[in-house]
């Protein structure tokens, strides 16, 4: 079963949902930096960073959860 990950980002009146697959972080962070460099988008470096930062920590849980169990 594959486990998907949603991360959220409310920004004024926008709200951004991401959703993707456990193993594919990488492509995510892809995802932020384009979407980043759209000058179209109200989406920018930090917010990229922001999501990145959410991604990292449960990342971080998850390893130290795995290493406890």
């Amino acid at each position: 079963m594959e486990t998907i990950r949603q991360l959220s980002l409310v920004k004024g009146d926008q709200k951004y949902y991401f959703r993707y697959r456990a193993g594919n972080e990488a492509d995510m962070i892809g995802a932020f930096a384009s979407l980043a460099s759209d000058v179209e988008a109200d989406f920018d470096w930090f917010d990229a960073a922001v999501l990145s930062y959410q991604m990292g920590r449960r990342l971080e849980v998850e390893i130290d959860e795995a290493q406890n169990a």
